[in-house]
Formats: structure tokens, sequence, C-alpha cells
């Protein structure tokens, strides 16, 4: 009986963990994709767009689309150029018509698990990395 009680109990971590695991896989690829239109918008339209992170709200917004508000349990950060920074926890990145960027970084944090997002600056080029 206790092997059983021991075995639910490592298999309901191993699910919490996988759950966590793909929300922040899962919004990872989301804001990922959100740079990318962003800087998509600024090259078709010749103009620059900001993709904004508030930080404090847990919400990031890409060029010409709602703002999206991460799950409660997904914490965000944002290092970006201090002309780009709209608030103490809250700012964007900038995308010119060239392609390139202001730059920066964008951090999700869930439990142990972190994802990091890089903008370049010269290039605009957007990568995602996660971390343990």
């Amino acid at each position: 009986m206790v092997l059983v009680a021991m075995l639910f109990a490592v298999i309901g971590v191993s699910l919490t963990r996988s759950i966590g695991g793909a929300e922040i896989r899962n919004a990872a690829r989301e804001i990922t994709a959100g740079l990318r239109h962003t800087r998509g918008q600024a090259i078709v339209k010749r103009q620059a767009q900001v993709f904004q992170v508030d930080a404090d709200a847990r919400t990031w917004q890409a060029a010409g689309r709602e703002a999206v508000k991460l799950p409660d349990d997904l914490e965000i950060t944002l290092e970006t150029a201090r002309s780009e920074m709209t608030g103490e926890n809250a700012g964007g990145i900038r995308f010119f018509p060239d392609g390139a960027s202001t730059g920066g970084s964008i951090k999700l944090l869930a439990q142990e698990r972190e994802w990091v997002i890089n903008v370049g600056w010269l290039t605009g080029e957007v990568s995602i990395d996660e971390e343990f």
C-alpha cells in the first residue's frame, strides 16, 4: 500500500512538472513568434515597430496585436535599451525597417525552468534558449 502511494506521488509530481514545462515552452514559442511578427511588420510597413513587455502585469504585445497575459505561474523579465524602457519593469524592443533592432532579451521563469529569448541588435534575429 505504501509503495502504491509513493508511486502515485511520483507520478503526480512528474505530471505537474511536465505541464509546467509545456506551459513555459508554449509561452516562449508564442513570444518568439510575436517578436518575429513585429520585425516582419517593421520591414513590410517600412516604419519602426515595438514589441512591448510589462513584467508587473505579466503581459506582452506584438505590433498590431492584442496584449497577451501569461499564466499565473510564469514570470517574465525584459532586458532592453534604456531608451526603450517605459516604466521600472516595462519596455519594448524596437525593430527598424531594415530588420535591425534595439536588441535585448526576454526571460521566462517557471519553477526551476528558465527560457531566454534573445534579439540581436544588429540583425534583429530572434533566437530561443532553454536553461535549467
